[in-house]
């Protein structure tokens, strides 16, 4: 039996692995296609069972595993009834899982199509834009919830600047940003409403979060903690600050230090998608413009230079 087994690897080695390996010094250029191969391969592994981990499929996965191991070795144990009993098995469980799992492949399909880095790499910048947008609309209503309950609150957005040490004094989240969220987590008596929630990355990161102070002579002695925090968050970075007055309902926005008091809905909504989103796209269209910009200097300058060699040759 070990004489058989160790045949087969013998004739698969030869057939397979020694035959590449001769076509390869053959024509090393296909090198570079079986590098690339490996790494899509590699890649596209990667993210099927990234997404695969966190669900009900992933017992599937491991099962499936067990049965291909178990049919490879009945075939080299020449275990013949056991062999044909699991490639049965084999030939249908493609049709079956595809039956019984068809709402997790589609989401994974869905999730390895949408995912940003795609977007990103590709240059589609306005799948992030419209996501920032919906979740601007989102805090808004949440805002004006909370303001018609006169149910105090404070929400930082973080921008440019990274906030992690703010973050890092509340409790994490890590959650999409929902209205309803946002307004639960605000309820008067419960273990999150004291403090700030921050938001970043479009994800609300931490509720319950410790800001730094402003001091009393920067605002008006009417004004509480919560605005006295707002203020002091976007005096220390970039954030924007929006505060509902648990005593009057009213909504202030803290930006770059100053307390815009007493804002309506669709000012609100204007304030946030011009700091939040249009500046920065404006940012990032700047910065492309100046790095092509700088490419096309580069080329008229060593145009010049090939120019002058032409030159001083003739």
């Amino acid at each position: 039996m070990m004489k058989d087994i160790m045949e087969i690897f013998s004739n698969f080695y030869d057939q397979n692995i020694l035959s590449y390996i001769r076509t390869l010094q053959e024509y090393p250029i296909k090198l570079v296609s079986l590098i690339l191969d490996i790494t899509i391969v590699v890649f596209l592994a990667y993210q099927l069972l990234r997404i695969v981990k966190d669900s009900r499929a992933w017992q599937l996965v491991k099962g499936i595993a067990l049965l291909i191991v178990a049919t490879a070795l009945s075939e080299l144990l020449n275990l013949k009834i056991l062999n044909y009993l699991l490639s049965m098995i084999m030939d249908w469980g493609v049709i079956l899982i595809i039956i019984i799992f068809q709402p997790e492949i589609r989401r994974a399909l869905e999730q390895l199509g949408g995912t940003n880095r795609f977007t990103r790499f590709f240059g589609f910048d306005k799948d992030i834009i419209t996501k920032t947008k919906e979740d601007i609309y989102k805090i808004v209503i949440a805002v004006y919830e909370l303001a018609k309950n006169k149910t105090g609150a404070l929400i930082v957005i973080e921008r440019d600047i990274q906030i992690k040490d703010i973050i890092a004094t509340g409790i994490p989240m890590n959650s999409e940003v929902s209205p309803q969220l946002l307004v639960n987590i605000f309820v008067p008596n419960t273990p999150l409403h004291d403090g700030a929630v921050v938001i970043s990355n479009n994800k609300i990161a931490a509720a319950a979060c410790m800001l730094p102070l402003a001091s009393d002579q920067d605002i008006a002695k009417e004004l509480g903690t919560r605005h006295r925090a707002g203020i002091g968050i976007s005096k220390e970075s970039d954030s924007i600050a929006i505060i509902v007055s648990e005593e009057t309902g009213k909504v202030s926005v803290a930006k770059d230090g100053t307390l815009i008091a007493d804002v309506r809905e669709d000012v609100l909504k204007k304030i946030l998608i011009s700091n939040v989103v249009t500046k920065r796209l404006n940012e990032a269209k700047g910065k492309k413009e100046k790095k092509v910009k700088n490419i096309k200097d580069l080329k008229n300058i060593f145009n010049k230079k090939e120019e002058q060699n032409e030159d001083i040759n003739k």
